[in-house]
C-alpha cells in the first residue's frame, strides 16, 4: 500500500469507542479495526467476552478489550478512565459515541430524563475527551471524534434533552478544536442521519413518521451503520490531519433539502 491509501491506515493505533455494543458504535469500532486499529470497547452492558462486536473485531485480525460503564454515573466515568489509563497508557483515537434518547412531549418531559440524557450524551463525552485528550496533547498527536446528530442542527420532536445534548456536542467539537488543533490533536464530529438502529425503532414503527422522513431523504432509504464506516476511518486517520472543528453529516442528503 502506498500513496493516499496509506494515509487511511490505522495500523499500530489504539482506538477507544464508547457505545460499541451495537448499532452505529459497533459499526465504527469494526471499521477502525478493519483499518488496522486495536479496539478498547465500552458500553453500559457490554459482555466481558464473546460479544458480537468482539467477534467482528477479532475476525478482522485485531485485538478487542471490553469494558462496561454506566455513563450516567459520574463516579463510574472517572473509575473507567482510571482503569483504562492504567491498562492502556496510549489511546490514539477516542470515539465518543455512547448516547441515549428519551421521547416525551416537552410539557411532559421530566427532570430525571433531562438529567440522564444530558449526563450520558454531553457530560460523559466532555469528561472522556478532556481526560484522554491530556495525553494526546502531551504526545502532540491524537484524534477525537464525537457522534453528533441531525438534531445538532434541528430541534426534533418530543426529544428536548437529546436535541439539547447534540447541539452541545456540536459546540464542544468546535471548542475543543479551537484549543487542541494547534497542539496536534484533531477534534471532529460525525452527524448521522436517520440510521436504522435501536434509537430510531420508534420512528420506523410509526408509519406516518417513517413515510415523511423517507420522503425528505434524497437517498430514499434509512441509513445503516455500514454507511458511517468511511467517515469514521477518515476522521481517525492521518488523511484528516488538516481537518478539525468539523461536523461531517452522513445523512443520505437530508441536510441539503
Amino acid at each position: 500500500m502506498s500513496g493516499i491509501l496509506e494515509k487511511f491506515s490505522l495500523n499500530g493505533k489504539v482506538a477507544l469507542v464508547t457505545g460499541c455494543k451495537r448499532g452505529i458504535g459497533q459499526g465504527m469500532a469494526v471499521a477502525l479495526a478493519e483499518a488496522g486499529a486495536d479496539i478498547i470497547g465500552v458500553s453500559a452492558s457490554l459482555e466481558s467476552k464473546g460479544s458480537e462486536t468482539e467477534k467482528q473485531i477479532t475476525a478482522a485480525g485485531r485485538k478487542f478489550y471490553p469494558y462496561a460503564c454506566d455513563f450516567s454515573q459520574r463516579e463510574a466515568i472517572y473509575a473507567f478512565v482510571r482503569r483504562v489509563q492504567a491498562e492502556h497508557p496510549v489511546v490514539d483515537i477516542l470515539v465518543n459515541n455512547a448516547g441515549t434518547i428519551k421521547r416525551k412531549p416537552v410539557a411532559e418531559h421530566p427532570d430525571e430524563w433531562w438529567d440522564e440524557v444530558l449526563g450520558v450524551n454531553l457530560t460523559a463525552p466532555f469528561i472522556l475527551a478532556r481526560e484522554f485528550g491530556k495525553a494526546m496533547i502531551a504526545r502532540g498527536n491524537g484524534k477525537v471524534i464525537f457522534t453528533a446528530s441531525l438534531l445538532t442542527f434541528q430541534g426534533g420532536i418530543t426529544v428536548p434533552g437529546y436535541a439539547a445534548s447534540k447541539g452541545g456536542i456540536g459546540q464542544l467539537t468546535m471548542a475543543f478544536s479551537n484549543e487542541w488543533m494547534g497542539k496536534g490533536v484533531q477534534v471532529n464530529a460525525i452527524a448521522p442521519g436517520y440510521i436504522a438502529t435501536d434509537n430510531t425503532e420508534a420512528l420506523r414503527a410509526d408509519a406516518d413518521r417513517s413515510t415523511s422522513i423517507l420522503a425528505r431523504i434524497p437517498a430514499g432509504r434509512w441509513g445503516t451503520p455500514e454507511d458511517l464506516k468511511g467517515a469514521t476511518v477518515f476522521l481517525a486517520s492521518s488523511a484528516s490531519n488538516y481537518v478539525s472543528g468539523t461536523i461531517l453529516t452522513v445523512d443520505g442528503g437530508w441536510m441539503g433539502r
